[in-house]
């Protein structure tokens, strides 16, 4: 199973900066685990929508043609929790972009509160410094995606492409 943690781009500008959205609902089952009678949404959970709005920011950058993963969480500082009926803005920024890898800055918002700082650092790993071998197919970029970017307005690679 893959879980998608954005909702829709509400900004997307290539190679610079993109504002997803994620909406927090009670039906999200994860939100019932960690404190009982108190549903909130995860830090982690929060990284990964970052990881994704970043990863597929990166991901365009680049035609999609690499595979990017998460390489490394430069930052991540939380200022508050989230719980259900919010909706977040996580804004995410290229700050460098080389063959080999990307650096990420980005905040995540509810209203105009900031709800985390999160930088990180990706890898492109078919240009791996270490010569290892990955399957051909692009298993980062899946049609999961190409939902959230056409539910957004935004092109999305052909499927034909993703192999």
């Amino acid at each position: 199973m893959r879980w998608i943690w954005i909702d829709k781009f509400i900004e997307f500008n290539s190679g610079v900066n993109a504002v997803a959205i994620k909406n927090v609902t009670m039906a999200e089952e994860h939100l019932h685990d960690n404190f009982p009678g108190f549903p909130i949404m995860p830090e982690c959970l929060m990284i990964e929508s970052m990881a994704q709005t970043a990863g597929i920011l990166v991901g365009q950058a680049r035609d999609y043609k690499e595979k990017v993963i998460l390489a490394k969480i430069n930052k991540a500082v939380f200022f508050n929790y989230v719980r259900p009926g919010d909706t977040l803005k996580i804004h995410a920024k290229i700050e460098s972009i080389t063959a080999e890898a990307a650096s990420t800055t980005g905040k995540i918002t509810r209203n105009d509160e900031t709800i985390a700082e999160i930088d990180l650092m990706f890898s492109h790993i078919d240009q791996n410094l270490a010569g290892k071998q990955f399957p051909q197919e692009n298993f980062v970029f899946t049609d999961l995606f190409g939902v959230v970017l056409r539910a957004s307005g935004l092109p999305a690679p052909a499927p034909e492409s993703l192999k």
